[in-house]
């Protein structure tokens, strides 16, 4: 529990980079930040390797200005854009007749060794969404129950190897070698949601500078994830291009004057109704530009950026089952009215403005604005004490961990063991008793690896 965590946020407009372990009360303790201005990243993807692996280095740096500790694991965010979605289950015996880690881990290696996944991507997250016992109901924990079967019922995500093998370049550079995968949206729930929220079903939608991202919990599982590459940056591009005008003034006027619901007309109590706002190609000319105009552009682009939304959702049957309602996050989530509009086009379901859980730390970051969302996620996914069984990216079973002091079970990450991940060689110690990730050339030994196993 004392290992020392690099959580890196890769985002399009910014990136994020956090030093963190846990104290001696099992809390999240903040040790180094840093954050620099993204490059070489286009919605959420790296599409120049050598800019992108400045601007992780600058964030990694600023990050260890404040801290001597030595990393001993890493998580970076993967954009939902390179991934895919698939369902599972599996099923063991129970030789002792009650069910332990052992087993909890075998099933969950069972779902994922009996789907197909396309060659060009690998599992990142296999999260149970129920398991049984014996033809039973559908339970959360099966831990130390009775029982002769264990079944469970998974949600897989798998990620583009392209994709992680260029971030996995890129750190391995700085000397970073054991990285783990946590997919954005994924980690943005786990940051702002509450555990009341995830049993009655919710939805959270990131919306960020070049990407829209949202997952759907129902019974404390995670069954649905999307994906747009359209936010924050359209906003600008549009006003850039309606307006004339260059866009950094587009983005500018964004910042200051964007709002869904203030009234410009004449006469209204804000004083001023127009602007005057820089031409494209002749930045020393000027034209007069209408802020209620500016508003209806703005207005358009985020109207249609939700009712895409929308649309996916509905054709994923997931609207009817809701009950929390939405939460939005992400820096567009600040737009002024947002929240109005999307009451609007999501007709009777509740919204809400998410912000992350609040961390304690020394410096002066705020993590609690919904631009922090993802990275405050991604220190939850391995240092929170609240959290289920799953498999991780490197396969390997995040489980409850005993507390030293009251020997009670407090919920944690597994001590990763070495293994292999698509040929990279990642040594980290473990002192763990789970199962080594299958290997699916040898599928026909399967029942004989798992008889010298146990």
């Amino acid at each position: 529990m004392n290992n020392t965590l690099l959580a890196i946020d890769i985002g399009s407009f910014s990136i994020h980079a956090v030093i963190a372990k846990h104290d001696i009360e099992n809390n999240i303790n903040i040790l180094g930040v840093g954050s620099y201005r993204s490059a070489g990243i286009k919605k959420g993807l790296i599409v120049d390797s050598e800019e992108a692996s400045k601007a992780i280095k600058n964030a990694i740096h600023l990050a260890k200005n404040t801290t001597n500790e030595p990393i001993d694991g890493c998580v970076v965010s993967i954009s939902g854009s390179e991934t895919k979605s698939l369902r599972s289950s599996g099923s063991v015996n129970i030789p002792n007749g009650i069910i332990t880690e052992t087993e909890i881990n075998q099933v969950m290696q069972m779902a994922l060794y009996n789907v197909t996944i396309v060659p060009e991507y690998e599992a990142i997250h296999v999260i149970p969404i129920y398991f049984k016992i014996d033809d039973s109901v559908e339970i959360d924990n099966p831990l130390n129950l009775n029982g002769s079967r264990l079944e469970v019922s998974v949600f897989i995500v798998t990620a583009k190897k392209t994709a992680l093998t260029n971030i996995k370049s890129i750190l391995n550079v700085s000397g970073i070698e054991s990285i783990k995968f946590v997919l954005d949206s994924y980690a943005t729930s786990l940051s702002v949601l509450s555990e009341q929220q995830k049993k009655f079903g919710v939805t959270v939608i990131d919306m960020g500078s070049t990407t829209t991202e949202f997952v759907t919990y129902r019974a404390n599982s995670v069954i649905y994830n999307g994906f747009l590459p359209i936010a924050s940056n359209n906003i600008t591009n549009d006003l850039s291009a309606m307006l004339h005008t260059p866009p950094e003034a587009a983005e500018q006027i964004k910042m200051k004057y964007g709002s869904l619901i203030k009234d410009y007309n004449p006469n209204n109590d804000l004083g001023a109704t127009k602007i005057r706002i820089s031409r494209l190609g002749d930045e020393d000319a000027t034209s007069e530009i209408a802020l209620d105009h500016i508003q209806t552009i703005i207005h358009a682009r985020v109207e249609e950026n939700l009712i895409l939304v929308r649309n996916q959702l509905k054709k994923s049957g997931i609207l009817d089952n809701i009950g929390s309602g939405i939460v939005m996050t992400g820096g567009l989530s600040n737009l002024d009215g947002i929240k109005e509009l999307a009451e609007n086009v999501f007709e009777g379901i509740h919204i809400s403005i998410g912000i992350p859980k609040a961390i304690k730390n020394p410096s002066n970051v705020n993590f609690d604005e919904p631009e922090m969302s993802t990275i405050v996620g991604l220190l939850m996914y391995f240092l929170s004490t609240n959290r289920t069984y799953q498999l991780d990216s490197s396969k390997r079973l995040i489980k409850p961990i005993k507390d030293a002091d009251t020997n009670d079970t407090i919920v944690g990450v597994s001590k990763p063991i070495q293994t292999e991940i698509g040929g990279d060689n990642i040594k980290i110690q473990d002192d763990s008793e789970i199962l080594t990730p299958l290997d699916k050339k040898k599928k026909s030994n399967f029942w004989d690896k798992i008889k010298d196993i146990f």
